[in-house]
């Protein structure tokens, strides 16, 4: 299956898709050129890529016959041959621009993520080729703390295991842990044939937060599992900014109309593509940093 994978700079999309045939990943030129010259203008982007890969080219840089032709997602939807460089090629690409530009982007891309978000996201893409993405109960409490156990399984002593105290964010209290037993039970009841009704579902269990930390990723599967099983759809995260669907959660437990209305715009039919499984998971943990 092909790999496909975003990773953010500062809220930019730097794309990268998996090469086979070299055993390596290759990133996007023109998301990089965009970065390190703070331009979101694609023609520009472009015609800057094309100057400055003439210039290598006659001064005889290998950077500028080093980038390789890869298919890759485009706002539209629709892939498109693009230049793309593997890392080697990308550090060198960055050197060509002034220091204070290239520092910064540099020790972003060459920061090996071993944190715990940064192995439980690894875990998150192998979801897809797991047991559980057909599992017949989803929609259940326990569908839930299995999600949360394979992704952060030797990561949280706490994987998979219903909280035991009180936790906040941002001044709201989620469920008292005194009743959250009687709160999951409660939610686990709740219909889910309609998107209304999933949606709904989606927004108590939020409010609920049963687990101490990874309550937004795991129940973002969740969701789109129930959406999978019931109404043959999941979201395509990538259509949903980060400060909108934040907002819109934060909102929700007064007036759920506005995390609704995202979630029913960005749905899509293409529930086996591994493409928008992994994207979701990467614009997911997107959501969670710095929130």
């Amino acid at each position: 299956m092909e790999k496909i994978s975003i990773r953010f700079f500062k809220d930019k999309e730097v794309r990268a898709v998996w090469d086979e045939k070299n055993n390596k990943w290759f990133f996007s030129v023109l998301d990089i050129v965009g970065i390190l010259n703070e331009q979101n203008d694609y023609d520009k982007n472009r015609n800057y890529w094309k100057y400055l890969k003439a210039k290598l080219k006659k001064e005889k840089n290998e950077l500028g016959s080093a980038a390789t032709q890869l298919k890759l997602t485009a706002a539209d939807g629709k892939k498109y041959n693009s230049d793309a460089l593997d890392s080697e090629g990308v550090i060198a690409l960055a050197k060509q621009f002034p220091n204070n530009k290239a520092t910064n982007f540099l020790d972003w891309f060459l920061y090996s993520d071993n944190t715990i978000d940064g192995q439980s996201k690894k875990k998150a893409y192998s979801f897809f080729e797991s047991n559980l993405i057909n599992a017949g109960d989803i929609g259940n409490v326990k569908s839930l703390q299995q999600i949360h156990a394979y992704i952060f399984g030797g990561l949280y002593d706490f994987a998979g295991k219903i909280r035991q105290k009180n936790i906040s964010r941002g001044g709201f209290q989620f469920a008292m842990a005194q009743y959250l037993g009687n709160t999951l039970k409660t939610i686990e009841q709740m219909p889910e044939n309609t998107f209304d009704e999933i949606a709904d579902k989606y927004i108590e269990m939020n409010i609920a937060h049963p687990f101490m930390e990874g309550n937004g990723r795991a129940t973002r599967i969740w969701l789109d599992l129930i959406f999978k099983k019931r109404l043959k759809k999941c979201a395509d995260w990538s259509k949903i900014n980060k400060n909108d669907y934040l907002s819109a959660m934060i909102k929700s437990h007064a007036d759920p109309t506005e995390i609704k209305s995202l979630l029913k715009n960005a749905l899509t039919n293409k529930i086996n593509n591994r493409e928008i499984f992994v994207k979701g998971i990467d614009y997911s943990y997107y959501y969670e940093e710095n929130s």
